[in-house]
């Protein structure tokens, strides 16, 4: 089986997501091609091949630095005729996921998004998603020849299998049409550790009081090199920028750890974390819904706890 692995970059870093994507390809067939668009450094490209790619193909052109979705997809469709693959995967993402969508249209593919197993091929081949926001799964048949697979966050454990990939130029034919999304500005957010990449994150509700509080929950978040979130609310008030709001309008996240401070556990936030491995709540309401969803839960005043546990982190390391 032949696969092409799409993979995006950050400032000319490959991200991890889609490295994990390279895994989950290299665990299914031999032949793994990975392909990268717009600027990246050319060690960041070769080292994907310790994930399992054998090859992988830059497209430099600069256009492509703006993630325009047509662009994109008109490359990675005729890479896919270019190297004879039967399948692409892909990292789910904001970029990613309507990407899928159009290769699949254009190639006429099978799609299957938010995939959280290796597929099923004893009987056909059946994918396993994760749905209903992390509550349920589903098993899907995709029947096309052609598939298109989006890898949800964390569905694969990412461990070196090879050495250093090939890395070659690919050459694709693109019209002014491919581009007729003009990209105008880019908001980016900030930090040094950003949401969608976190493997722990710290959030924050209405609970903390006002701005002037957070510095307790980014000591707590530096301590452990995480990223900072907050509630739907906080974000809407201005307490914090809005690419901090975690929830089913903002983020969704799926870290290692997610520790909920003062944040009472909305339907519509719990909906942005449930695929968390590890919830820690902490909240001095013994009643607060996000308790009904935690691994772990503290009743107590942040103010109090989140200090003491700042502090003993800092003495364990």
């Amino acid at each position: 089986m032949a696969i092409l692995v799409f993979v995006e970059s950050a400032d000319g870093k490959i991200k991890k997501t889609s490295l994990e994507a390279v895994a989950y390809a290299h665990a299914m067939g031999d032949k793994v091609t990975a392909i990268a668009l717009g600027t990246i450094d050319k060690a960041e490209l070769t080292a994907v091949g310790k994930y399992g790619a054998s090859k992988v193909l830059t497209v430099s052109d600069e256009r492509l630095n703006q993630g325009v979705i047509r662009a994109y997809a008109a490359v990675l469709a005729q890479a896919i005729q270019a190297e004879s693959a039967d399948t692409l995967v892909l990292a789910n993402s904001s970029l990613g996921t309507p990407v899928a969508a159009s290769v699949a249209v254009k190639i006429g593919a099978s799609l299957a998004s938010n995939v959280v197993g290796l597929p099923d091929t004893s009987s056909g081949f059946v994918v396993k998603q994760s749905i209903y926001t992390g509550k349920a799964f589903a098993m899907v048949e995709m029947k096309n020849q052609k598939k298109v697979i989006g890898i949800k966050k964390n569905a694969v454990e990412l461990k070196e299998v090879g050495g250093d990939a090939t890395v070659s130029d690919f050459t694709a034919n693109l019209t002014d049409a491919d581009f007729g999304t003009k990209i105008t500005a880019t908001e980016k957010a900030t930090g040094d550790i950003l949401l969608p990449e976190a493997e722990i994150v710290v959030s924050g509700g209405r609970g903390m009081k006002g701005p002037e509080h957070w510095g307790i929950l980014e000591d707590l978040a530096k301590t452990l090199g995480a990223a900072t979130g907050c509630s739907k609310p906080v974000s809407d008030i201005g307490w914090r920028p809005h690419h901090e709001h975690v929830g089913q309008t903002g983020v969704k996240v799926a870290p290692q750890l997610y520790i909920a401070v003062g944040i009472s556990g909305a339907i519509q936030h719990l909906a942005g974390v449930n695929s968390s491995k590890y919830i820690v709540v902490i909240n001095k309401d013994p009643e607060a819904p996000f308790f009904k969803a935690a691994d772990y839960g503290i009743v107590g005043d942040a103010f109090t706890v989140v200090p003491k546990l700042t502090d003993a982190i800092k003495a364990s390391k």
